[in-house]
């Protein structure tokens, strides 16, 4: 939607588009779509996967950084932020969340992984988050990131949920429907 007000025929992707594919904009004339009106085509889609295909690597990313289960380090770790965390940690163990965890990303089931992340995190009481940002940055200090463990663990927190919030706002978006659009915008403008 806001990308289509931004492109016009000469826009840098329909460029792009005419030098990579050596196709003139207006091809193929009186032929149905062009060179242009793909490159909005491709834009538009490229917005909306690229969201959200990044918000859900970046969520994985964010667990990279973590001890890998079924290490030493990995065990010692998640037994850790399960006394740390309580209950609430039972949504991201991974020994709980259903082994393929991560795989379900390609399985094009982000969502459900971000609300696992957001019940985790959302379950926590405030001495808990605290315990959990202490385990957390603990590992993260010892990756030589700059800060308090206290503080580095306090950031993954943080961005694990703003990540997990912004994929279930880009999943929400699959289920729009242009009567949707209408009728945000007429109620917006009818204010």
């Amino acid at each position: 939607m806001i990308v289509s007000r931004f492109l016009d025929e000469d826009d840098e992707l329909a460029r792009h588009l005419v030098r990579q594919l050596n196709t003139p904009l207006d091809w193929p004339e009186d032929e149905g779509l062009n060179t242009g009106q793909v490159a909005k085509i491709a834009s538009a889609a490229a917005c909306d996967v690229a969201y959200n295909q990044a918000a859900n690597g970046h969520l994985a990313d964010l667990f990279t950084v973590l001890p890998l289960p079924g290490t030493p380090e990995g065990d010692k770790f998640w037994r850790s932020l399960g006394e740390a965390g309580g209950d609430a940690t039972l949504y991201i163990d991974p020994g709980n969340a259903g082994g393929p965890f991560f795989d379900r990303l390609v399985d094009s089931n982000e969502a459900g992984i971000a609300d696992r992340v957001l019940s985790f995190l959302g379950d926590l009481d405030d001495r808990q988050r605290d315990a959990v940002a202490e385990v957390i940055g603990d590992v993260l200090a010892q990756e030589r990131f700059a800060g308090s463990s206290r503080y580095l663990g306090r950031l993954w927190l943080r961005d694990a949920e703003t990540t997990a919030w912004y994929v279930l706002l880009a999943s929400r978006k699959t289920h729009e429907t242009e009567d949707d659009h209408k009728r945000f915008f007429e109620a917006w403008g009818n204010a």
